[in-house]
């Protein structure tokens, strides 16, 4: 099979497409021929060797991807040949051996693919909607009436956040810089979108809440926007911290005053029983429609640098897969 490989930690360039003898699974295992496979802004921190947890010389990146199972392992009983399924995450460990034609998956990282859904939106699901899914749910404890701000929305977990919070019945104001990510987020059901760059977004979503302020904020970049978010949340809100690139000096009174609460996730700190209730979400969701993810280029898996060069680019819109 074709695989990316990686030998020394590094930029872009360090991604190798090379032969790789075809892997068998074992025993509660399968084997999955992958026809898309997602790429995550993980991936890019993985590769470089900051991820916090580092991966072991050489590996292959990746952890989503969308296909079909091509062979099942001694023991497995819920999967044959032939089944539609993505995947969140591989046997060769966090955050790695996806970037590949095949991957061997324990039977808990494989999930049914709706008919309804291509194998590029499969390989859109597993980290962007599993992220906004804890974030939203079991982080926040989001209900159906409150009002949701997302950070950064035309992005794969944006998007992701966007869809989740319309469906289950929380009003959802985003952000998005260009134009065309502003228009990508309002098509996703969010009620009002701003543009994170205006002087006077803050002020536009103080108004949009009647003066409260919204109860839950999905913060992407913690490091620019935390005390800005302090400034804005609502009486007994929660900040929900997904990505950051730094650090930032915030004044604690000011989530005082609110009665706010500050969270943080990160996915491999979920449990195996959040993850599994997090699927089965995502899955169902998937199967009725209410969860569509927004694929914006599907590029050839040689091209691994590309994407993730891509992916650290401003003014993202929607997700980039990769086809093996």
């Amino acid at each position: 099979m074709k695989a990316i490989r990686v030998h020394q930690f590094g930029g872009p360039e360090v991604m190798k497409l090379e032969d790789q003898p075809d892997p068998k699974p074992g025993s509660g295992q399968v084997l999955v021929r992958l026809h898309a496979v997602g790429v995550n802004p993980v991936d890019t921190y993985v590769r470089a060797g900051t991820y916090t947890i580092k991966a072991t010389l050489p590996f292959t990146p990746g952890s989503d991807g969308g296909g079909v199972i091509e062979a099942v392992g001694e023991g497995v009983k819920q999967w044959k040949r032939g089944d539609r399924v993505y995947i969140f995450g591989t046997a060769s460990g966090i955050r790695a051996g996806a970037y590949a034609q095949l991957a061997v998956c324990d039977t808990l990282q494989v999930h049914s693919l709706s008919d309804k859904a291509t194998f590029a939106q499969g390989a859109a699901i597993g980290v962007p909607y599993s992220t906004a899914c804890r974030a939203l749910f079991q982080k926040a404890k989001a209900v159906p009436g409150e009002t949701v701000f997302i950070h950064g929305a035309s992005g794969g977990v944006g998007i992701a956040a966007v869809q989740l919070a319309v469906a289950h019945g929380l009003r959802v104001i985003g952000t998005a810089s260009s134009g065309r990510g502003q228009t990508l987020v309002k098509q996703q059901g969010a009620q009002h979108v701003l543009d994170h760059h205006s002087p006077d977004y803050l002020e536009k979503l103080i108004a949009l809440t009647d003066g409260r302020g919204p109860e839950v904020i999905l913060e992407m970049l913690a490091n620019v926007n935390l005390a800005k978010d302090l400034s804005v949340i609502a009486p007994h809100g929660r900040i929900v911290i997904i990505g950051n690139r730094g650090s930032i000096e915030i004044n604690p009174r000011a989530a005082m005053q609110r009665d706010a609460t500050i969270l943080s996730m990160m996915l491999p700190n979920a449990s195996e029983s959040e993850l599994v209730s997090i699927n089965a979400a995502l899955v169902a969701g998937l199967a009725s429609g209410a969860l569509k993810p927004v694929i914006n280029q599907e590029l050839p898996l040689k091209d691994a640098p590309r994407t993730h060069e891509l992916l650290m680019q401003p003014g993202a819109s929607g997700k980039i897969v990769l086809i093996p």
